[in-house]
């Protein structure tokens, strides 16, 4: 497919009992993204407190649906399901938690529209920045996203940010490795750039959550992102197999 024949997206939210920022959120997503979309939330569970609310307000939201994780519960699970049963030409993650820069979307799907299969929002480019967080997990993504860039010549400076989005024929040909934590967009990143797709970016301003508990488990999850940084850096580009 060439980049003009896209003509929408799709914005894939994974929601855990976000009761608390959902509609905020949602009202922010639709209030500032032009382009055509169609919103996803998916869940892990029926009783998720996330559903009422939203369903309750549904009429503010047109072209929202609920799709439920088909591969188990976390946020992983979650992403790769919607990025699975979207079909859209362009597909947008973020999170639910209203710490992303909806005033970025229109332009990061100008720039899959002229042949970029990934494009980052990237919070330490010129004009980004990150507001909150805690000060490891802020700094280590900072190094390691500044480092990558200089050090490889990946085409952002946010190598870990799960806010990106990409181009289907990208996700039709790379398969998901990743198991667990919110590594995926760094493996995807990683992928796309050595099989020699185009990585872009764009700033962005990510702001920490005003309500709820993040599930970010940085120890935990940290050897995901560390295996793709350095696969990154001691991998030749276009050496991944695309299939």
């Amino acid at each position: 497919m060439e980049a003009s024949d896209l003509a929408h997206l799709a914005v894939v939210i994974p929601v855990y009992n976000e009761s608390g920022n959902i509609l905020e959120t949602l009202d922010s997503l639709y209030e500032k993204v032009q382009t055509p979309k169609t919103v996803y939330l998916i869940y892990d569970f029926d009783e998720d407190s996330t559903l009422p609310p939203v369903k309750k307000n549904l009429s503010r939201y047109p072209g929202l649906s609920f799709i439920k994780n088909k591969y188990g519960k976390g946020a992983l699970n979650a992403i790769k399901t919607g990025l699975e049963e979207t079909g859209e030409d362009a597909v947008l993650v973020t999170m639910a938690d209203g710490s992303d820069d909806y005033a970025a979307v229109d332009q990061m799907y100008q720039k899959i529209k002229k042949g970029a299969a990934v494009v980052a929002g990237s919070r330490y480019m010129r004009g980004g920045r990150q507001i909150g967080g805690p000060f490891i997990k802020g700094s280590l993504s900072r190094l390691a996203g500044l480092s990558a860039y200089y050090l490889s010549g990946i085409g952002t400076h946010d190598l870990s940010n799960s806010f990106r989005m990409y181009k289907r024929d990208l996700l039709d040909k790379i398969k998901i490795e990743s198991t667990g934590g919110f590594e995926l967009a760094t493996e995807l990143t990683v992928k796309a750039y050595l099989a020699g797709y185009k990585v872009d970016e764009v700033p962005t301003t990510w702001v920490d959550r005003a309500e709820g508990k993040s599930r970010f488990k940085l120890f935990k999850w940290l050897p995901g992102y560390l295996k793709w940084y350095l696969r990154l850096l001691f991998s030749l580009p276009h050496k991944i197999p695309r299939s």
